[in-house]
Formats: C-alpha cells, structure tokens, sequence
C-alpha cells in the first residue's frame, strides 16, 4: 500500500499532529514501507503455531508476598488537608 502526500497530511490532521511541509514526502514513504511490512506479516500462515505468553518461554522467580513496611496511615493523613472516615477527600473535578 502506497500512502500519497495527501493522506500524510489527512492522518497527521486527524491525529493532530504538526509535520512540516519538507518532511511530507519522506514520512509518506516510511509509513508505505511499513504497511507493507504489515502485508507481508499478514500473508503468513500462523495457523500451526501457538500463542506464548512470553517469547522465551520462561517463568518469573517469584518472591513470597510479605508485609515490609509499617502501616503510617494515620501519620500521613494528619498532614492531609481533607480527611474523612480514613479517606482522603479531594476537589471534585468532573461535573
């Protein structure tokens, strides 16, 4: 798929992005080229192939789940400028 100058300028607009006029052409071609690269990605056959969860098939060393700090709740909410019920209340700010 080859991208002219015009769609540059319309996806740029659309994604509201400044590109100057000189480099128009010069990210038309790159992003042709990598359209491209998608095609050919997408006339692969990836049917026998299964999905990994991690392109090097190994396990993460997991550490045990343990308390290491002290609770200082009550330290940081006297400082708070709110507070209520152990929450902190904030401005609200959609309407």
């Amino acid at each position: 798929m080859t991208l002219k100058p015009t769609d540059v300028r319309n996806i740029a607009h659309l994604a509201r992005l400044h590109i100057d006029a000189a480099d128009i052409d010069q990210y038309a071609a790159d992003l042709s080229s990598i359209l491209d690269l998608v095609d050919q990605m997408n006339q692969v056959d990836s049917s026998d192939v299964e999905p990994l969860s991690n392109p090097l098939d190994a396990t993460q060393r997991l550490r045990d789940d343990e308390v290491t700090e002290t609770n200082q709740r009550d330290k940081f909410q006297q400082i708070a400028p709110d507070v209520e019920q152990g929450f902190y209340r904030v401005p609200k700010v959609i309407e």
